[in-house]
């Protein structure tokens, strides 16, 4: 596959002077970083000071195989599985008002603890009982996924949500997905809302999920 951050595809996706990215973008994300070897992935958001019940808006991931589902239940990390692959994926808390400067919740991964057979990393958002709360993440503002290399804090990419948040009436959306290509790993901005939540989005991805 080409990479679209080469100069020679000027024009076309994103470019080596810019790290913003929007879906049906493509992103070697080595080609950026040749030594990288961790991600920080961080997640941010504001939320409306005025809702009367606060919405709780979560980050998860998906460890997907070859035939795009998990291998297993930790493949699932969220927040009641904060980690996996014996902490080369690490979810590092659950930020539930969206009220911090900066990322919101953070994701670190170290791509040389991630086996062969994961091909495909996928992130989503999701609101905290929002089908119970009757909110939607169109309600969320300024949200963003960003990937940095958390050796030397430099941010080698970033998907600001606004337009693809907009008029969302569901309470879950997949917003990103690592993809492995061989000895390197892509990004891809996503937007797919998902009805259901995020119990659909691990039905979705093979997970069992029992309703409380």
């Amino acid at each position: 596959m080409g990479d679209i951050l080469d100069t020679r595809f000027e024009g076309k996706g994103v470019t080596l002077n810019d790290n913003l990215v929007k879906p049906g973008d493509d992103v070697n994300i080595n080609a950026r970083d040749p030594a990288l070897k961790k991600l920080h992935i961080g997640v941010g958001w504001d939320l409306n000071a005025f809702d009367a019940d606060a919405m709780d808006v979560d980050v998860s991931l998906f460890l997907l195989d070859k035939d795009g589902k998990t291998r297993i239940d930790e493949d699932f990390v969220f927040y009641n599985n904060m980690e996996a692959l014996g902490g080369a994926v690490k979810h590092t808390g659950d930020n539930r008002t969206g009220a911090l400067e900066g990322d919101d919740e953070t994701v670190l991964i170290d791509l040389t603890g991630v086996p062969f057979d994961v091909q495909k990393i996928v992130f989503s958002l999701s609101l905290y009982r929002g089908e119970e709360k009757q909110q939607r993440l169109g309600q969320v503002q300024k949200a963003f996924i960003r990937i940095l290399n958390p050796e030397n804090s430099v941010e080698l990419l970033r998907y600001n949500l606004d337009k693809e948040l907009e008029d969302n009436n569901q309470t879950a959306m997949l917003v990103g997905s690592i993809n492995r290509e061989g000895p390197k790993w892509h990004f891809t901005p996503l937007a797919e809302a998902v009805e259901g939540g995020l119990g659909a989005v691990a039905r979705r991805f093979g997970c069992i999920i029992v309703e409380q």
